[in-house]
């Protein structure tokens, strides 16, 4: 039998999340199981790939599959007013002090602008998941911990990956890095944020197979699993412990599954931990405002229903759908197919799973009613395609109850699902991506600083629960930033507006915390401290489902406090 430690980077075994409160007694019904403690309140359940069948969300409950999380992938300093605050002498902040922690695709260490210009790294710890047979971190159990010493050894000979073997395969992770706290290459227009701070970098290993097939991802799609996530918060935490230094964490990454209302496992975490004393959280918002991949829809007393109408492109394999029941209403859903086969109303007071076929078509749903989530306490309708068939599918959703509150439908984010496959009657709001919609991490969306314009693409808000979000709109369009060949490209989307994000945030930790201006800032402080100096048009209502409370711009947080407003 392979060990517990092989267990978590095997595809022969899964994972399962589960909330266990310090009871060990919860992993006795698990059999063939071992366990790894997460914190005092989760752990993940390592259990043969064989028991998880497509009843697993029946059996486990929803929260304990661990959710799929995507890259969010699609001249700033000024628009931020970053040389603006510079300008002033106790104010030439450059993140010195302060380490950047990134959860992501990894990082080219090898790139000069993560380097000093003695040509020492600036990156003080990198823990690669990915690496097998590897010496892990302390109090965790797969990958391997590479020290600045180790990184400078392999800097400094012909090979250094055969020192330092963790790559960056994908580039995302050295994008947001770079943008965050580069170092400056006037030459090629590129200045990095905090172009002085340490970086701490966790390369995330890839979703077990198993698990991308349940959730219906493509096999070629990259993405991460929620309690790889979960590891990597707690090593950054850590990081930070150790070194003791405050530490900004941006998270790039993102998923459509859930309730969007910031209460899934890892929203609750990230919210937790956002509050801890020399820790800032910033979260991209998501790319997914335009995508048609959203459905908000009311019960019509007078019929009885409401009808979603789904497009399904040509040659989709497969995918998830989340109908999400604002409580105390209790949903069922009809089918009716392209062919038009009709699946009468599925209705159920209980959990339960069901198994729904077609005559004349391919098409296999297997359909998991959870009733009161969990997390969430509301209702879940989880339908998995099987070859779903193209063309116009139809549902039929019946609400019961005196308080008519509708419903939310969502369908994955970019890259696991087609760009053909949308609701024919989409809502551009309320499709910040599940991390975004964390009550008190910074939610950060994107606009262009050349016109002063929303990137079109962006999530909007608010949250499924009316939480503002985004709280702040960052440069975010045809940023430059750093590519895998050393070079340097254009980048937009959400991920480029929070790591512009969190440079500025290793800004204001260095003048909070390191020059000791706010001794013990938070991200609950710093955020507070983004909102009174964004800038706000007069012909806007603020807080905006589009631009939270308006454009990020650090002179103006700090102008603030100079005429002597407080917090």
């Amino acid at each position: 039998m392979l060990d517990d430690a092989h267990r978590i980077i095997s595809e022969d075994y899964a994972d399962l999340l589960i909330e266990h409160y310090g009871d060990s007694t919860i992993f006795e019904k698990f059999t063939d199981a071992t366990v790894d403690i997460i914190n005092s309140i989760l752990a993940v359940v390592h259990v043969p790939v064989e028991q998880i069948t497509n009843s697993a969300v029946y059996e486990f409950g929803y929260s304990a599959m661990p959710s799929l999380f995507g890259l969010i992938s699609r001249e700033s300093l000024e628009a931020s007013g970053v040389p603006q605050i510079r300008n002033f002498p106790n104010f030439d902040l450059r993140g010195q002090g302060v380490l950047l922690g990134f959860i992501d695709s990894g990082i080219d260490y090898t790139n000069p602008i993560f380097q000093n210009e003695d040509g020492t790294s600036r990156i003080a710890l990198i823990w690669d998941q990915t690496i097998v047979d590897g010496v892990p971190p302390e109090d965790q159990y797969y990958g391997e911990e590479y020290t600045q010493e180790r990184i400078n050894l392999a800097l400094q000979s012909e090979n250094p990956f055969d020192i330092v073997p963790s790559i960056d395969e994908v580039g995302h992770g050295t994008m947001v890095a770079g943008i965050a706290g580069g170092s400056e290459v006037p030459d090629q227009n590129f200045f990095g944020v905090a172009s002085e701070a340490e970086f701490v970098i966790v390369k995330l290993k890839p979703a077990k197979r198993y698990l991308k097939e349940f959730f219906r991802v493509p096999e070629d799609v990259i993405c991460y699993q929620e309690n790889d996530i979960l590891f990597a918060l707690d090593y950054l935490l850590a990081a930070a412990a150790r070194l003791n230094r405050p530490m900004v964490i941006c998270l790039a990454i993102g998923t459509s599954q859930g309730a969007h209302d910031g209460r899934g496992t890892l929203s609750n975490y990230l919210s937790r931990i956002a509050a801890t004393p020399g820790i800032a959280i910033v979260v991209a918002a998501g790319n997914e405002g335009n995508a048609r991949r959203h459905y908000f829809g009311t019960v019509d007393r007078n019929i009885g229903y409401n009808t979603v109408e789904l497009n399904v492109g040509e040659n989709e394999s497969g995918f998830s759908m989340e109908l999400w029941g604002q409580s105390p209403s209790i949903f069922s859903i009809d089918i009716l197919s392209p062919s038009g086969e009709y699946i009468p109303r599925l209705s159920t007071s209980l959990d339960e799973n069901r198994e729904v076929s077609f005559v004349f078509e391919e098409t296999l749903i297997y359909v998991d009613f959870q009733m009161v989530e969990s997390q969430s306490g509301d209702q879940l309708i989880l339908m998995r395609f099987t070859n779903p068939s193209p063309g116009i599918w139809r549902f039929n959703v019946f609400e019961r109850g005196d308080i008519n509150m509708g419903f939310h439908i969502w369908l994955p984010m970019d890259g696991f699902i087609s760009d053909n496959t949308y609701f024919i009657q989409s809502d551009p709001y309320i499709t910040i991506l599940s991390l975004g919609n964390s009550e008190l991490p910074i939610t950060v969306t994107a606009y262009n600083d050349l016109n002063d314009s929303l990137y079109l693409n962006s999530s909007r808000g608010f949250t499924r629960l009316g939480v503002v979000k985004p709280e702040v709109a960052a440069p975010g369009v045809n940023v430059t930033g750093p590519t895998l060949n050393h070079g340097f490209a254009d980048f937009t989307g959400t991920s480029v507006s929070a790591a512009h994000m969190a440079g500025i945030a290793a800004m204001m930790l260095e003048w909070g915390n390191i020059r000791g201006n706010l001794i013990g800032m938070s991200t609950v402080e710093l955020k507070k401290l983004v909102i009174r100096g964004a800038n706000r048009n007069e012909e806007l209502e603020y807080p905006n489902p589009d631009w939270g409370y308006g454009i990020l711009d650090i002179f103006n947080v700090f102008d603030s406090l100079r005429i002597g407003i407080i917090i």
